[in-house]
């Protein structure tokens, strides 16, 4: 089967935006930076008047109540392990859902592993699922902005207010299991615990749920997926889950269970091998990409490009999905294939979904951080391609929707990373690359990425600015030498996080 967004004038003090910046992130040193740096820019583009996020990626609540209990969450998340410390068992979120009413099964659930493409998947599907009037949670991560854009319903991020609730309601259920286990529980398995309790107390009609790292012991994998969604397996967080597509595979696998439908995106050869294993064991019907489901056809389109997709229930035509990139067309045909799967086409009944509707949710996706326009003369492209796989999809993406005469990249790293894959991966599209770090603990130093930068560059072609915001200036200006209407560009790229401040600081396009 833009520039910086212009100061308020109306302000009876003016401030320097980056000097707050600075201050803020300086009193922020010692929080996670998935909580705390990223959401510090946002203070700075109020205090400038900028331009307001998007309504899915949002920013710190207006009431001052509310924001300071918001942080008081946040700093009570932050005393627990890291997004990047594992202790691979799912013991401490089953006990913690079993206290709970075991929530994750008062609905059915789409769940979602791979190595790229899986946020934009998730809201296809989500997408997908509301067109056809079916109340939706969505669990993703990591966030771009703002911890509450992990936990979605309704195809929105729930309210500060509604996570600080949903926090102080199984709190004390948290740390019932944190005395009887031997770790703490982490960041994200509360996070998943309080994703899951959101959705049944809403109650949603489906979970769209991605796993964090892995399959078998993410935290996410509590839950019974109906549907099993892999996307594209390729090599990252290799120390935790192996050195070849079909290691990984092995460990993504684990988010098939008995009787499910899988939706398998095009894999590399041994990765499907383990993935078809796994269905075999467990009974499960397989959807193949390029077998029972595709992309027919896609061409460029202003602001995205034209799709025909062909499902388990037939062919869809003229679908306008308003992303760049090939990627992102099989990214549509996966999401596709799964609702459908969902809807029980291809098992039950061959009939396709209503065309009108699936036209409509795919034209309405969003997918914040993913080759994201933000500013326009010069164009500033956002991209959170963060290992080669992913770097190269980008650099076909750009190449395609773009007709850039010099193209600058600002590149910001996370330590763990293949960063000489990703540098690679980018060189025969940018003219120079501006490398730089991020506020996270995480980073990897300026210099150290430089030197690697310089290797796969050339000395020539690269610039050093170790604050974002000084990289952003530098590579504008780069890219104005050209002149106004010399199609000159930039590329933010190489970690969320980096793509995450630089959207803050650069503002909405």
């Amino acid at each position: 089967m833009s520039q910086l967004p212009p100061h308020d004038s109306s302000e009876s003090e003016p401030q320097d935006p980056l000097g707050l910046f600075d201050e803020i992130v300086e009193a922020e040193t010692g929080r996670d930076p998935d909580l705390a740096v990223i959401e510090a820019g946002s203070r700075t583009l109020r205090t400038q008047g900028g331009v307001a996020p998007e309504a899915d990626v949002p920013g710190r609540p207006a009431d001052p109540e509310t924001d300071k209990a918001l942080r008081e969450v946040e700093a009570d998340l932050a005393t627990r392990w890291g997004e990047t410390k594992l202790e691979p068992s799912v013991d401490r979120i089953a006990a913690l859902v079993d206290l709970l009413g075991e929530p994750q099964r008062a609905y059915p659930s789409i769940h979602i592993t791979g190595t790229n493409g899986k946020t934009s998947t998730a809201r296809m599907i989500e997408s997908l699922l509301g067109a056809f009037d079916l109340r939706t949670g969505r669990y993703t991560s990591p966030h771009v902005q703002s911890v509450t854009e992990r936990i979605s319903l309704d195809g929105a991020p729930i309210s500060a207010e509604r996570f600080i609730e949903t926090y102080n309601d199984i709190k004390p259920y948290v740390e019932m299991v944190d005395g009887q286990q031997e770790f703490r529980l982490s960041f994200f398995e509360v996070l998943t615990g309080m994703a899951y309790a959101a959705f049944a107390d809403a109650p949603v009609d489906v979970a769209v749920v991605e796993v964090g790292m892995g399959g078998s012991w993410d935290a996410t994998n509590v839950i019974d997926g109906d549907v099993a969604v892999v996307t594209p397996i390729d090599l990252d967080h290799t120390d935790r889950l192996g050195g070849t597509p079909g290691e990984i595979a092995t460990e993504k696998a684990g988010i098939v269970k008995q009787d499910a439908t899988v939706i398998m995106a095009q894999q590399p050869v041994d990765a499907a091998q383990v993935l078809l294993k796994k269905a075999v064991e467990v009974s499960a019907t397989v959807a193949r990409e390029g077998l029972e489901f595709g992309v027919v056809a896609r061409q460029v389109a202003v602001g995205g490009q034209m799709v025909t997709l062909r499902g388990l229930g037939g062919e869809y035509e003229e679908i306008f999905l308003p992303l760049h990139g090939a990627y992102q067309a099989h990214n549509a045909a996966v999401a596709l294939a799964a609702v459908e799967a969902f809807f029980g086409v291809g098992a039950g009944h061959t009939q396709r979904l209503d065309i009108d509707n699936v036209r409509k949710a795919f034209a309405s996706v969003t997918s914040p951080g993913r080759m994201e326009v933000v500013r326009r003369s010069p164009t500033v492209v956002l991209d959170a391609a963060h290992n080669p796989a992913g770097a190269r999809a980008t650099a076909d993406a750009v190449s395609e929707a773009f007709d850039f005469s010099r193209l600058i990249g600002v590149v910001g790293a996370s330590g763990e990373k293949d960063v000489r894959g990703v540098l690679e991966a980018f060189e025969p599209i940018l003219a120079e690359v501006v490398i730089t770090q991020n506020s996270s603990h995480r980073a990897m130093d300026a210099d150290e990425l430089a030197g690697i930068a310089v290797e796969v560059f050339g000395d020539e072609r690269v610039q050093v600015e170790p604050r974002l915001d000084d990289a952003l200036e530098a590579a504008i200006t780069l890219a104005e030498e050209e002149g106004e209407y010399a199609g000159a560009g930039v590329l933010v790229t190489g970690s969320v996080i980096t793509v995450g401040e630089a959207r803050l600081l650069l503002g909405r396009g």
